[in-house]
């Protein structure tokens, strides 16, 4: 089956994301949706992400605009850097799927592509047109990162996590190294478990039996005061307490839109249905399943 979208973005088997077609979806990406400036291009660590990031810049420079190469980091980061320079952004990522799969994630100046980008997209396969004069490429360099990090301090304060012990299961998340930098800032004392120099597609909301016992084991034998991680591009958390317990993603849902006073929530049809029955939220929109849609 050839790549399509799906729930977040184009995906499929790296084998049939060929050169080809990877150019071809960046220019009808370009030539469909606002850009901005610049595109900013970003990575994961899957073994293909690197050489179909090279793809996509060249295809996007071959087609007059700017490119920002800022490398291998979360999708959130890419977002957050693309989106404070008013500049739209590709994510080279298939997130918890496995390595034999990649994908691209889209961003215009004002977010994650929409349903009704993807179908303009698709329209404009085939449809666009080599300028005389090709784009640059700049280096992002660490920019992106560093904000990141600061966004979570700056909202938190240094000392949001003092005297607790965190456990950072860094595995193969583009966040590894970003993890343990946020959870130190934040006063705490991060616990690197298990870096892996070999992709492992994490699924945060489907854990496998024995990652669980991992989780639990490292709480005890470290004496965790809880646990995080992510998946692949680091845009679906995990969170576990001190047992190693994982707090599902509908539930973390609930607790940050708690934290942030939130009276209004979209959110899929698949949330815990808990959210129908907690007060403060005034305003509920349910939406089918895709980040997309929501």
């Amino acid at each position: 089956m050839p790549p399509k979208f799906g729930t977040s973005g184009l995906r499929g088997l790296v084998s049939e994301l060929t050169p080809k077609l990877v150019a071809a979806y960046t220019r009808a990406f370009l030539g469909a949706c606002p850009t901005g400036h610049a595109v900013h291009v970003g990575w994961d660590l899957r073994e293909s992400s690197p050489r179909i990031a090279r793809t996509v810049i060249d295809a996007i420079t071959a087609s007059g605009q700017s490119a920002v190469i800022d490398g291998p980091l979360p999708t959130p980061a890419l977002a957050l850097t693309s989106l404070g320079a008013g500049n739209s952004a590709v994510m080279i990522t298939g997130s918890h799927i496995p390595a034999d799969r990649n994908g691209l994630k889209f961003y215009t100046p004002q977010g994650e592509i929409s349903k009704a980008d993807e179908a303009t997209i698709l329209d404009h396969l085939g449809k666009d047109t080599i300028p005389i004069d090709p784009g640059q490429e700049q280096q992002g360099g660490d920019a992106a990162a560093t904000a990141y990090c600061a966004r979570y301090v700056d909202g938190f304060g240094p000392r949001a996590l003092a005297g607790l012990r965190i456990g950072v299961y860094q595995h193969s998340s583009v966040a590894r190294d970003i993890m343990v930098q946020i959870i130190s800032d934040l006063g705490a004392t991060p616990v690197p478990l298990a870096l892996s120099d070999v992709f492992i597609p994490v699924d945060t909301e489907a854990v496998d039996p024995d990652t669980s016992i991992h989780l639990a084991d490292w709480c005890t034998s470290h004496r965790l005061d809880a646990l995080i991680s992510t998946d692949g591009d680091a845009d679906r958390p995990m969170v576990t307490d001190a047992t190693g317990r994982i707090v599902p993603g509908d539930v973390l849902g609930v607790l940050t839109a708690q934290m942030l006073g939130a009276s209004t929530l979209c959110t899929p049809v698949s949330s815990n249905t808990m959210i129908a029955q907690i007060p403060t939220f005034e305003t509920l929109h349910l939406t089918r399943i895709g980040s997309p849609y929501v």
